[in-house]
């Protein structure tokens, strides 16, 4: 099969519905190419009805990035799955979670901050070092981040986490790059996902996008980001890492 990804193996997490990146940069990486396995938490049984959505069937792997039991097996469950043995080309992290009392900055306590740090930024340096052992060829790491060199009204504590994700990329790609290994993000704008739905106010921080986007932005859209995200997985980037793509419209750099 011909396409960017044609021959490559790519690991894809959070695809929980169809509107969500992580579902359509999974769409755009098979259509390109590539064999795609998927993880999903907690609810499987949605994870891999979703799945059978995609161009092809894509296995599913339970694997939940604060169970260091899950993040030891993966690599083991991820070669049962391969069609063969060349191991794993590209890691898509679309995780991200923060508890409620995180959305209200002064108030929140530190268990909700640290909740919201170790699954949204710490889990993207523990599940590549959990994948690392099939890497052995290099390959690409891509994570989604949304614009965290500013404060948002209503984010509060994620957009802490996200910055603690962009820090975590660079570093990442720091002490990967000997390995031949890639990180980037792309910071996507907002889309109506069910990760937004758990914002409080989501629709007054979305709606910066309706004015400032010089390009246009449709919050109902995902698939802009999923191919934003594709690109930086194939071999088009090849010397391109620690860097933050933002596919937003353009909102990033308009001034105020």
């Amino acid at each position: 099969m011909s396409g960017i990804l044609a021959g490559k193996r790519i690991l894809v997490t959070g695809v929980l519905t169809e509107g969500s990146i992580a579902f359509h940069a999974a769409k755009v990486a098979q259509e390109e190419g590539a064999e795609v396995i998927l993880t999903g938490f907690g609810r499987l049984t949605l994870v891999e009805r979703i799945a059978k959505r995609l161009p092809k069937p894509a296995p599913v792997i339970e694997m939940d990035v604060t169970n260091q039991e899950h993040l030891d097996s993966l690599a083991a469950k991820i070669s049962e799955h391969a069609s063969d043995d060349s191991g794993l080309d590209g890691i898509v992290h679309s995780i991200a979670f923060g508890p409620q009392g995180a959305f209200n900055f002064l108030e929140a306590s530190w268990e909700d901050v640290s909740t919201a740090v170790h699954v949204s930024a710490y889990s993207y340096k523990s599940l590549t070092m959990a994948c690392l052992p099939l890497m052995k060829r290099g390959g690409s790491v891509v994570g989604l981040t949304f614009d965290a060199t500013i404060a948002w009204p209503k984010y509060d504590w994620m957009g802490v986490a996200k910055a603690a994700l962009e820090s975590t990329n660079r570093y990442l790609a720091r002490d990967l790059g000997a390995q031949n290994i890639r990180c980037n993000l792309v910071s996507a704008g907002p889309l109506k996902s069910m990760a937004a739905k758990s914002i409080p106010g989501f629709e007054q921080l979305a709606d910066v996008w309706n004015h400032r986007a010089p390009i246009g932005w449709d919050l109902s859209d995902p698939e802009p980001a999923g191919r934003g995200v594709v690109g930086l997985l194939s071999d088009f980037f090849p010397r391109t890492t620690g860097e933050i793509v933002h596919v937003d419209g353009g909102v990033h750099m308009m001034g105020a």
